[in-house]
């Protein structure tokens, strides 16, 4: 075994397309704040769904050999999902829409939001501990 610490680098391209992916992720966060009173930023919320997840994907499948980042990057990427599907819904107000008992359009988001939960209890309930040996980065 080596004294030396290991190193998780990112090349400096990646690293800014995951700062630009920020960017978009404020810019739609941003929107769906103001967006309920202001119809631009309605409309740029929505548009922002797009470069933020499309970026969201490059950076998962681009740590696709990492388990620990490429189930984080996951994570990320479904909440970012649900994230959206929820603003989506008070924009175009569907989101109180009932569609069974008490549950609402909105709560569709729950989905998601449950896939990533299930992905990161996957990684540290079973992944982890399984591979006690293997180097990751968490």
């Amino acid at each position: 075994m080596s004294n030396s610490p290991t190193n998780y680098n990112i090349p400096i391209r990646y690293r800014k397309m995951e700062n630009t992916h920020i960017v978009f992720w404020i810019f739609k966060d941003i929107s769906w704040c103001m967006g309920t009173q202001f119809a631009f930023f309605k409309y740029l919320g929505v548009a922002m769904i797009i470069p933020t997840l499309i970026i969201a994907f490059i950076i998962m499948l681009r740590t696709k050999n990492i388990v620990s980042e490429f189930c984080h990057n996951l994570a990320i990427a479904v909440w970012i999902m649900a994230n959206s599907y929820w603003m989506i819904s008070e924009f175009f107000q569907f989101d109180a829409k009932v569609i069974y008992d008490q549950i609402t359009c909105k709560h569709l988001a729950m989905i998601p939001f449950s896939i990533g939960v299930i992905v990161l209890m996957y990684y540290y309930l079973w992944y982890k501990p399984t591979h006690k040996t293997t180097e990751e980065t968490m």
